[in-house]
């Protein structure tokens, strides 16, 4: 009997260890590829992801989907004797429909195209039709509040700082470029961002420079960003530097500088850096595994996923605080594995932080050596983040799946905010509401989302988040945000949502829901949207089941008390028809 519950136990953990690895339901066999980028690209409300392909000749996008596979594959472009080296999808003509940025390899310089898109379709563009030419690659930003997605870079040649403004005509984009008393060397790759950073809900230019980081204000003014303050590195602390990060660490409603560094060339000491926005604070995270082998950071090369230290954050355990994604490298040796770091509360007294990170070793298995990438993805749409990572092998890539599988009921709220444009080309669909507009725009960088709650011990939780700061090198920034609520089932007291020195804020909603927030017109926030969306939580279905449980037991013992009192009625009719009348007599 012990022998068979071993054997019994072997197989269930086998099989669970087998389900969290669910490839097969994503892709199908179309896992020859790589993820570059995400968006809704039909408006379907399910997020698209853009696939490179073909020794990255070919973008093709993978179309959510609510059955077997997840993703499928969707509308594609081809590109016989070109190299695309970033995505970027995004609306450059203010036509509702996304569009979709490619840069592609030649020289020194990265070639700019743009493929237009329709409603459900890809206008691919030929390899003569280049748009323009750029020092490193692009990010995409709105410089103008047009909610036309714009460019900043480099000029090829001058190496001036430039903006690429695009215009509704698809005629070629306006060129501005910024003043040129701040000419430091900018770092490539770079992280440049752009993203809230002093709370007045304007988007701010954050700039990666080789020595240091430049800050530089929105204004409500659209001519441009204002020059703030520089943020220095820590002496000493800069043999390798990886990609800046933004998100709240300690959700006191902060977002954070969050940096990856080196101490040494190999990367065998390496460190996570946060800025408080006063000063850097080593989170002094331990790299050595349970076997005591030695893990750090990879120093960047010249290979796909690995040329910068790159993280990606992402709420992987639902309970607020978001988690992070990281490659590591054994030192000694050259075992490369993505690993899940987890927010953790800090053990040590008279910490600067309250928060850190450490290291689950085993928390993506059976995924292990050669996986040189993860980024975070709501496969089911059900608000648990599930990781998309990358293998490599010799020179192959192909893409996998994990699924998230939470062992407990949490909580969260998924906001979206969209550019609130419409096309009167798109369909209406039926609801029973009504007629509805099938979309209300594309993907749009930069707004600051917050919300606050009670928690269920009654303290107060706030948190906020930007959305898609950034978009090169393979920033992989989900088109959303995902608050992890906990256990907490309470209304969420208040979300707010700004951009262009305005917002709005939405009280008492209800948990697991997604928002979509339409932010037209963007000068006059008391005329903004937002349509709920409830996503049924585990909870609310157990007790569903419970109920109907309940109810069906209820019926059997009525139906049983029923038929056994009928079965007595008979009996009894019987036993009076059998019996003697003496009064007859």
């Amino acid at each position: 009997m012990k022998e068979f519950l071993r054997l019994l136990t072997i197989a269930v953990v086998v099989n669970f260890g087998a389900c969290l690895d669910f490839t097969q339901t994503v892709f199908g066999s179309a896992t020859d590829g790589v993820p570059a980028a995400f968006g809704d690209f039909n408006s379907d409300e399910l997020t698209d992801m853009f696939m490179l392909r073909d020794d990255f000749r070919t973008v093709q996008i993978f179309l959510g989907s609510d059955t077997e596979p997840l993703l499928k594959e969707g509308p594609k472009c081809t590109f016989k004797n070109l190299r695309i080296s970033s995505v970027v999808p995004g609306d450059f003509d203010g036509d509702a429909f996304m569009d979709v940025l490619i840069t592609t390899k030649g020289g020194d310089n990265l070639g700019v195209f743009i493929n237009w898109g329709g409603s459900s379709y890809i206008n691919c563009t030929s390899e003569e039709e280049k748009l323009l030419e750029i020092h490193g690659e692009p990010m995409v930003l709105d410089y103008n509040d047009d909610m036309v997605m714009d460019l900043f870079g480099l000029e090829p040649g001058t190496g001036k700082r430039t903006f690429w403004l695009f215009k509704k005509d698809r005629s070629a984009p306006e060129v501005r470029q910024m003043p040129m008393h701040h000419n430091a060397e900018l770092r490539l790759p770079h992280s440049h961002a752009f993203v809230d950073l002093n709370r007045d809900f304007t988007a701010d230019l954050f700039i990666t420079a080789e020595r240091n980081f430049e800050v530089w204000n929105g204004t409500d003014r659209h001519d441009g960003f204002l020059y703030s303050h520089t943020i220095d590195l820590p002496t000493g602390l800069n043999e390798h530097v990886g990609q800046a990060l933004f998100f709240d660490v300690e959700l006191k409603g902060n977002i954070n500088l969050v940096l990856p560094i080196c101490f040494d060339r190999k990367c065998s000491n390496s460190t996570i850096l946060v800025h408080n926005g006063h000063k850097f604070h080593d989170m002094e995270i331990n790299f050595k595994d349970p076997d005591n082998k030695q893990w750090g950071f990879i120093v960047p090369n010249d290979e796909l996923f690995t040329n910068a230290i790159t993280l990606r954050s992402g709420d992987f355990n639902m309970d607020g605080y978001p988690d992070l994604l990281a490659t590591l490298q054994q030192h000694p040796g050259d075992t490369v594995q993505t690993f899940l770091l987890e927010n953790v509360p800090v053990e040590r007294q008279n910490s600067p932080m309250t928060r850190t990170f450490v290291v689950r070793w085993k928390a993506l298995a059976p995924f292990a050596n050669g996986t040189v990438a993860g980024a975070f993805y709501d496969f089911y749409q059900d608000g648990i983040l599930d990781v998309v990572l990358v293998e490599k092998t010799g020179k192959q890539y192909r893409t996998k799946a994990f699924r998230n599988s939470l062992d407990y009921d949490a909580n969260f709220v998924k906001v979206i905010v969209l550019t609130g444009l419409v096309n009167k080309e798109v369909p209406t669909t039926k609801t029973p509401l009504g007629k509805t507009k099938k979309t209300y725009g594309t993907n749009l960088p930069g707004p600051r989302i917050a919300y606050y709650t009670i928690t269920q011990d009654g303290y107060p939780q706030y948190g906020t988040s930007a959305q898609i700061p950034q978009s090169a090198y393979f920033a992989l920034h989900l088109p959303y945000t995902i608050f992890g609520l906990g256990r907490t089932p309470n209304f969420v007291d208040s979300i707010t949502v700004g951009l262009s020195n305005q917002s709005k804020t939405w009280t008492q909603l209800i948990p697991n829901s997604q928002v979509i927030v339409v932010p037209w017109p963007i000068k006059e926030p008391w005329r903004w949207k937002a349509q709920l969306f409830v996503t049924p939580s585990k909870l609310i279905l157990m007790s569903m089941v419970a109920l109907g449980g309940t109810c069906l037991v209820i019926m059997l013992i009525i139906l049983g008390l029923y038929i056994k009192e009928k079965r007595e009625d008979k009996i009894e009719k019987l036993q009076e028809a059998h019996r003697f009348h003496f009064d007859a007599m």
